[in-house]
């Protein structure tokens, strides 16, 4: 084996021959090996989207229809949405999914085209033209503002952007929130939030096992959290957080809960009426709150170092600055009392209220999904794109499938149901010819063309698993499962192809996928 340096000083125009990529390339194949210039009159659909909304949408389509091509399209040049950047690092056999969203993507009927911006780079209106029915799942990624005084002070953060920020999510990149404080108050009690006050409050062993990203992981190292309060606007009986989540805070080695017992005045008395999930779910909270542990938990407890607990009845009224009012310091939450019981209790404001010190705030009360194009309809009040079983409203051939769908309500679980739902009404409109796919349609044949014209570089599926090989090779190195690429430009980088042409006079042309011919160096190392 040896080395020899080549540098390639004369390169020269690239000249295509007549080999089987070019063919390829002139035939219609595209990089992934799948053909992309059908003419048949096959039903094409675009879904714009690839989190849990956009794949299960297409895996019903394809599974429903044996004719069905499906293109999904998707603003980063990396697929799976919210199960790569929402689900918490510490959870990876949620993200077992990601198998399933694989298959499918590689189904012979299905392709993948990341760093795509639909209302940017293509509008929903040329997707009209060029398929015969267009899903948009593109989810919510939006925040839901507080609307109080304060919230934009430094300090204060989306949980959708904290979570961002942890998971590798390139617009959460330039975050770096301040840990330096002692108490963090979480504004919501739904899984996010758990999630949220998990991850500040977990030991770094754990953390180093898992695909959080390394900045994150710095960070955390140096944080100076040691307290965390849970707020809702609402009692024990209405907490939103599932029981395995509550049961995870309760276990979280190295710290221990930290209750007042007044916010459990009467739920002991209520359980017998609950439904059994519900009732499951409070009874684990009384018994973390109220119940004195036994002598093994007695002593895990006294050696915690940590403290987290639920605020019930509690709404924010202003962030509260420090005196120089360039930081935030506290918050001040107003009292509430209920009226009604159950799920559909309402939180009533008492005139009370009372100020936490605090320099870290964290609002999780909810995502939200934001206007794609002009020419969609669009609720701002809910939110959502309106609909009826996902038909969007006013606008033949158009479908909405996951949040954008319903608001961001429910688990991956809830989402394949909604989006099953979403694909039956397609195919029931395919069937009854209320959606017309007689006319052949040309798909992505004239989307990949307008995406050149404009010079847009997508990404596909093939593309994306070289993606994620190199962050598995870059976790492996540090003991994790994988480091995430944190910019849309490493992850461009990381899928890079150079072709490589040997001359008859021993000359090397080389070519990078989607780019001009560039003069360099390089050295190769080959078999005599």
């Amino acid at each position: 084996m040896s080395s020899c340096r080549v540098l390639l000083s004369e390169l020269k125009p690239w000249t295509l021959g007549k080999s089987k990529w070019t063919r390829g390339l002139l035939e219609g194949i595209s990089w992934s090996g799948k053909t992309f210039l059908s003419t048949s009159s096959c039903p094409k659909v675009c879904v714009v989207g690839s989190g849990p909304a956009g794949f299960y949408t297409a895996q019903h389509l394809i599974k429903g229809r044996q004719d069905v091509e499906v293109d999904i399209y998707e603003r980063l040049p990396v697929p799976f949405g919210l199960v790569r950047f929402g689900v918490a690092p510490d959870h990876p056999e949620v993200k077992n999914v990601i198998n399933t969203f694989t298959q499918t993507a590689k189904h012979s009927r299905c392709s993948f085209f990341g760093n795509v911006n639909v209302g940017k780079d293509v509008t929903v209106d040329e997707l009209q033209q060029a398929y015969h029915a267009v899903v948009l799942s593109y989810g919510a990624e939006g925040n839901r503002r507080m609307g109080v005084p304060g919230e934009d002070l430094p300090g204060v953060y989306s949980a959708k952007d904290f979570v961002g920020w942890y998971n590798g999510l390139p617009s959460c990149r330039e975050l770096s929130p301040d840990l330096s404080c002692e108490t963090a108050v979480i504004l919501g009690q739904g899984n996010v939030a758990l999630d949220v006050a998990r991850i500040l409050l977990s030991p770094l062993d754990i953390l180093k096992k898992t695909d959080i990203t390394q900045p994150a992981l710095e960070a955390l190292a140096e944080s100076r959290v040691r307290k965390v309060l849970i707020v809702g606007r609402r009692g024990p009986m209405q907490v939103a957080c599932t029981i395995k989540e509550l049961r995870e805070m309760g276990n979280l080695p190295g710290t221990r809960p930290e209750m007042v017992a007044a916010d459990f005045e009467g739920v002991p008395e209520a359980l017998k009426d609950l439904p059994r999930p519900r009732k499951r779910l409070t009874e684990l909270l009384l018994k973390t709150a109220l119940e004195v542990p036994g002598e093994k938990e007695l002593e895990r407890r006294g050696k915690a170092t940590k403290v987290w607990g639920f605020r019930f009845y509690r709404s924010p009224t202003e962030i509260l600055a420090d005196p120089d009012h360039n930081r935030t310091a506290g918050i001040r939450l107003a009292v509430n009392r209920l009226e009604g019981s159950g799920e559909r209790a309402q939180a009533v404001l008492t005139g009370e209220v009372e100020d936490v010190p605090c320099g870290l705030v964290i609002s999780s009360i909810g995502y939200q999904s934001l206007p794609i194009d002009p020419t969609v309809p669009f609720d701002s009040r809910s939110a959502v794109v309106p609909n009826s079983v996902g038909r969007v409203h006013q606008a033949p051939g158009l479908y909405c499938s996951g949040w954008l769908k319903t608001g961001p309500t429910g688990v991956i679980a809830t989402t394949l149901n909604n989006s099953f739902d979403t694909a039956r009404s397609l195919l029931e409109d395919i069937d009854s010819g209320k959606l017309d796919v007689s006319v052949a349609k040309a798909g992505s044949q004239i989307v990949s063309s307008l995406l050149e014209e404009r010079g847009v570089k997508a990404v596909t599926f093939s593309d994306w698993e070289k993606i994620d090989s190199l962050e598995r090779r870059r976790g492996e190195a540090c003991g994790k499962p994988r480091e995430k690429l944190l910019t849309v430009e490493e992850m461009l980088k990381a899928d890079t192809v150079f072709l490589f042409v040997l001359t008859s006079h021993r000359e090397f042309y080389i070519c990078q996928k989607g780019s001009t011919p560039q003069l360099c160096s390089l050295t190769l190392s080959f078999y005599h």
